[in-house]
């Protein structure tokens, strides 16, 4: 049950932080004003409060462990939001990323 809520906070930090980043791409680069900019602002400290709840409690291993999320995710957020099409190589090291993210927060471990 831990790993299911802890997967479920890593796809929650994602969405807010590359949704949040998105909104702010999207204000400024695309032209769409300051409400998306603020609403992507809004978004990424949010993301911020995510990684709070994962139950390890080591900073480090949280934020090196969420690098791989946040690779796969960006991918797949760029897939559905911008018609990205990764191809092979984006897939393979998408999936090395999710491994390591795997190793780092889920290897058993004496304390």
């Amino acid at each position: 049950m831990l790993i299911f809520r802890s997967a479920a906070l890593f796809a929650l930090a994602a969405l807010l932080e590359i949704g949040g980043a998105w909104l702010v791409w999207q204000g400024v680069r695309e032209h769409r004003g300051w409400v998306w900019i603020g609403a992507g602002a809004i978004a990424l400290g949010l993301y911020g409060f995510a990684a709070t709840l994962q139950p390890e409690g080591d900073f480090a291993r949280i934020l090196a462990a969420y690098g791989g999320v946040f690779v796969a995710g960006s991918l797949a957020w760029g897939m559905v939001a911008d018609g990205y099409r990764p191809d092979r190589w984006d897939v393979i090291g998408a999936l090395i990323c999710l491994v390591g993210m795997a190793v780092i927060m889920y290897a058993p471990r004496s304390r």
